[in-house]
């Protein structure tokens, strides 16, 4: 069943942010769990740059938490939100930059019973995965993968087997305090796994 394209290298990770953000999208993040295997591609991410960007953790600050934010593209930076839950970015740019790409949402492909057991309170598949915090809960992602490397061997990220047509629509990023004009999500429109939210309009 398992069909997978050889891993991103990392000059994919050391472009610009934006660029990133958008080209992440259809693409397929792969876990190897254990004897199993999970798989999702990827239908909603947030762009978030230090140099500019208030929202973005190493925004004129360099703490112990941001400063994997500074290291080279492909660098995982995971963090603890609301005091219960994980979201899972990767670090673009070049080392120094401070930039990150946050992965909002995946559309289940592979390993859909474990992700099942891991959410029981999910009322359907859509919404295993339809959210930051949801993805890191199916897929076992937690603190332990901050500071790993999305092209290592046991998580990283392919091309799909075949390429798919689709539309990508952006907005302004959900759930921000400040930084809330920058339109730097971005997310395959009508994709039924992307957060649903009243700002899934194209702008």
């Amino acid at each position: 069943m398992t069909n997978i394209n050889k891993p991103l290298q990392r000059k994919f990770f050391l472009g610009d942010t934006l660029k990133i953000a958008r080209e992440l999208l259809g693409k397929i993040i792969v876990k190897h769990d254990g004897k199993n295997i999970l798989k999702g591609k990827i239908v909603e991410t947030e762009a978030y740059i230090g140099e500019h960007d208030p929202a973005c953790h190493a925004f004129q600050k360099f703490t112990d938490r941001s400063s994997v934010l500074y290291e080279k593209g492909g660098t995982i930076y995971v963090y603890f939100v609301y005091g219960n839950y994980f979201c899972f970015n990767i670090v673009t740019g070049k080392e120094g930059t401070g930039d990150a790409v946050l992965i909002r949402a995946v559309e289940p492909l592979e390993g859909l019973e474990i992700m099942k057991n891991r959410r029981p309170k999910a009322k359907n598949t859509r919404e295993l995965t339809n959210g930051p915090s949801k993805f890191c809960m199916a897929f076992g992602l937690d603190g332990k993968f901050n500071r790993n490397d999305i092209t290592g061997k046991d998580i990283y990220i392919t091309s799909p087997a075949k390429r798919e047509k689709f539309e990508i629509a952006s907005s302004k990023r959900i759930g921000l305090n400040v930084g809330v004009d920058f339109p730097y999500r971005f997310f395959i429109k009508n994709n039924e796994f992307v957060t649903k939210h009243k700002f899934n309009n194209t702008i």
